[in-house]
């Protein structure tokens, strides 16, 4: 006996038990049967309710997750077999042939929703490991994201194969095919293939991650990322304008990534006057000495500070050195003060900072007539 035959009889007994003998007594079953769906619809969403208030109290979180991705599929799953009973009666009663269309459809339907079932727990998790609050991870967004992507387009295909081939559909045939149709659509879209592989490049090789401050020399491109898609990566400049770059123009140019920076550099040329030459030993060694004292300059880094220059009008000296801080805006308060600090000692040593000057020598109108008369003899 087949399944066919057996809803059949099943349907029969109920109808025989229930009917008493009317003729459109099936109906009355069709009508308990979708509200018994209904009841158990609404039970199972109670029971979710109940559930997700007692896991709520643990501090695992993936016993939610789990919970909160199977709650919808779950409930349409019970309206999916309700609703194929409730058609499995009609057909019996009736003789039609809608159980030959509800049989694959029914299996189609719990396919899917298998599959959405999945396609929710990889979203929520990828949402739970980003999320700073959520679990603790040592992966980072970017690699979460391209792995949740990855998972989520996997699910996608491998629902797809099932669908086809639970309506009849050759596996290896579509495969086959979409190996030929392949080449087409790659010669076609050759630009977005490219960008594909590009975003495939950025997650692998990971010159940069979500939140980092990127820039390019080839490229007017300066801001913070804030998405990798799989076409476009999705930077934000400094003046809050969103800016969109194909990622495959990240295989042709050079990308920097101040983000990943282990200090911040002070390079900065100080000039004094000439009348001040004998107090320059003095002012270079104060500045240097002040900045190895310095509590916010990176000792173990390279720190100059000497006499470079004989400038047209002031004596140069460089300042070279590291902060501790990579922040934007604390550096600049450090280099503030440093700079007032190496103020400060040029003034205390009685000298100046130098600007631009220039000097005119004038010669008296009688000397000019003494040197005249001294070339004629």
């Amino acid at each position: 006996m087949d399944g066919k035959e057996i809803v059949g009889n099943l349907n029969q007994w109920l109808i025989n038990n229930f009917a008493l003998g009317q003729e459109n007594s099936w109906v009355l079953i069709v009508f308990v049967i979708v509200f018994s769906t209904l009841v158990v619809a609404f039970i199972v969403g109670k029971v979710f309710n109940h559930l997700a208030a007692q896991l709520s109290k643990t501090r695992n979180i993936w016993d939610d997750i789990l919970l909160e991705s199977a709650r919808r599929p779950t409930i349409m799953m019970v309206w999916v077999l309700g609703g194929s009973w409730a058609f499995d009666v009609i057909d019996v009663k009736t003789g039609t042939v809608l159980l030959d269309i509800v049989e694959p459809l029914r299996k189609v339907a719990v396919i899917l929703l298998l599959g959405w079932f999945l396609i929710r727990f990889v979203h929520a998790a990828e949402k739970a490991l980003i999320d700073p609050e959520g679990i603790d991870t040592t992966m980072d967004a970017t690699t979460v994201s391209a792995m949740g992507k990855l998972l989520r387009l996997a699910l996608i295909i491998t629902v797809s194969l099932v669908v086809l081939q639970s309506f009849g559909y050759s596996i290896s045939g579509v495969l086959a095919f979409g190996g030929i149709g392949g080449l087409a659509v790659g010669f076609a879209a050759k630009d977005l293939l490219a960008n594909f592989f590009g975003g495939l490049m950025i997650y692998l090789d990971r010159p940069f991650k979500v939140g980092d401050w990127v820039r390019s020399p080839d490229k007017d491109i300066e801001g913070t990322v804030e998405d990798i898609g799989w076409r476009l990566t999705r930077i934000r400049t400094f003046d809050k304008r969103p800016l969109y770059v194909p990622n495959a123009t990240f295989t042709s140019i050079s990308v920097e990534n101040p983000s990943r920076m282990t200090n911040r550099r002070i390079y900065e040329t100080v000039g004094v006057r000439y009348c001040d030459v004998k107090t320059v030993k003095a002012i270079v060694d104060d500045i240097r000495e002040m900045l190895r004292q310095h509590p916010d300059i990176d000792q173990r880094q390279t720190l100059i500070v000497n006499l470079n220059k004989f400038a047209p009008s002031s004596l140069d000296f460089f300042i070279y050195c590291f902060t501790k801080t990579i922040n934007w805006e604390h550096f600049h308060k450090i280099k503030e003060d440093v700079l007032l600090k190496v103020m400060g000692i040029i003034e205390f040593h009685g000298a100046e900072a130098a600007f631009p000057t220039t000097t005119v020598h004038l010669i008296p109108e009688g000397e000019i007539q003494i040197r005249k008369s001294s070339d004629q003899e």
